[in-house]
């Protein structure tokens, strides 16, 4: 992680969030330091929101947390459930310009595999996706056009260039190509 200076919210909150984790578990800051692999001092720094980590820093030491990055950089909301898919917009790194910033923008817990799929439908063209198993989702990028995705009761939700959404794909669900241009996106699907 790469802060402006002058600008420690991100790494307050990291903190905030990486000291209630370690707490929650009865872990001394030596225990978390041993574990992850990261040094006590620099564990005291970043709880106290004075010092710069990787984001790789920030998983191992979310892992030997028995957590996420997830649970790493959102806001605590007293609730410990993660299973269901979230839709985020959290900075996780900031650069020394003020355009160069690294968002969080959705997260759903994966058992299996995750997959990547580049997607382009024509104007008018219709992909109607079966539902996939209980637990499965997808993350959807749009890179250009727009999309119009259909899930089974819940209506249809227009995503244009640069839109995102995250939804469970355990359900009917269809992606349509709206406008007269093709639209290009991308799916992450989580198993």
């Amino acid at each position: 992680m790469h802060m402006q200076p002058g600008d420690t919210s991100v790494l307050t909150h990291l903190g905030d969030s990486l000291r209630r984790l370690r707490r929650d578990r009865s872990m001394s800051q030596e225990a978390l330091a041993n574990a992850s692999g990261i040094s006590r001092r620099t564990i005291i720094n970043l709880e106290a929101g004075e010092t710069n980590v990787s984001l790789v820093a920030l998983d191992r030491l979310a892992g030997a947390l028995g957590a996420t990055f997830t649970d790493l950089v959102v806001a605590h909301t007293g609730s410990e459930e993660h299973a269901a898919p979230a839709e985020l917009d959290v900075a996780v790194w900031r650069g020394t310009d003020t355009t160069s910033i690294g968002r969080l923008v959705g997260a759903v817990a994966a058992r299996s595999e995750v997959q990547v799929l580049s997607w382009r439908l024509a104007p008018g063209e219709c992909y109607d996706a079966d539902p996939d198993p209980a637990g499965w989702h997808e993350i959807v990028v749009v890179v250009a056009g727009a999309v119009r995705l259909r899930l089974g009761a819940g209506g249809a939700v227009l995503l244009r260039q640069g839109d995102h959404t995250v939804f469970s794909s355990a359900q009917p669900y269809s992606y349509e190509a709206d406008g007269t241009l093709a639209a290009s996106f991308l799916r992450i699907v989580t198993s």
